[in-house]
């Protein structure tokens, strides 16, 4: 699938645009979770986390679907291609882990939502879990860092699918001294990767998601 330059630009300025407006409303998230956790007024322990399953299910959660659609679109209808190159398959895997925690979380997020609805916290009352939000949106904001420093610098080459077709198209050969001198990227992709999913099992199964 090839784009038309008009409607590439359109999809470009969709995922930036979903992108900026994720990592954005994170950082927001991260503040609400953090007033929810220290602020000694009631009123604004209420407000931070109804407005915290408002701004996660009406904000962030459709920026990360379209974040993800968006580059999947972008990658697959140009010349990068989706497993040409090793930065793309690293910002694909973290935007999945991330959108996939996201969602898996949303349901803590609604829970404390309820409660104070119902009634004010305490300072001791689900601090467990109020912690666990806080730490959460502040793991997320490293990661949507960590993406958007990849799509700036694009580190570590192309994958070795990347090179069999770049000398299928062009027939040239490819250097191997080049590959070999960024074999050590390749270590850290592998290890990036290992991390990322380490960390979606480990709040699979590791209790993660209990509510407190």
């Amino acid at each position: 699938m090839t784009m038309t330059p008009r409607f590439h630009r359109f999809v470009l300025t969709a995922h930036i645009t979903f992108s900026v407006g994720w990592l954005g409303a994170v950082a927001g998230f991260l503040a609400l979770a953090i007033a929810g956790l220290t602020s000694q007024d009631a009123q604004m322990v209420r407000a931070a986390y109804l407005a915290m399953e408002l701004s996660g299910w009406f904000v962030i959660v459709p920026f990360s679907i379209g974040a993800l659609l968006t580059g999947l679109v972008q990658s697959l209808g140009t010349q990068w291609g989706l497993f040409k190159h090793h930065w793309i398959l690293v910002k694909l895997l973290l935007t999945i882990a991330a959108t996939i925690i996201l969602l898996l979380h949303m349901q803590p997020i609604s829970y404390i939502a309820g409660v104070v609805s119902e009634a004010p916290l305490s300072n001791t009352e689900l601090r467990g879990l109020r912690i666990q939000l806080m730490a959460d949106a502040a793991a997320a904001l490293l990661v949507l860092f960590a993406t958007t420093t990849i799509s700036v610098y694009k580190p570590w080459g192309m994958t070795p699918y990347g090179l069999r077709k770049q000398h299928e198209q062009h027939k040239v050969v490819p250097d191997r001294g080049l590959t070999t001198r960024k074999s050590w990227g390749l270590y850290m992709l592998l290890g990036l990767i290992f991390l990322v999913l380490l960390f979606v099992v480990l709040h699979l199964i590791g209790g993660g998601l209990g509510i407190h």
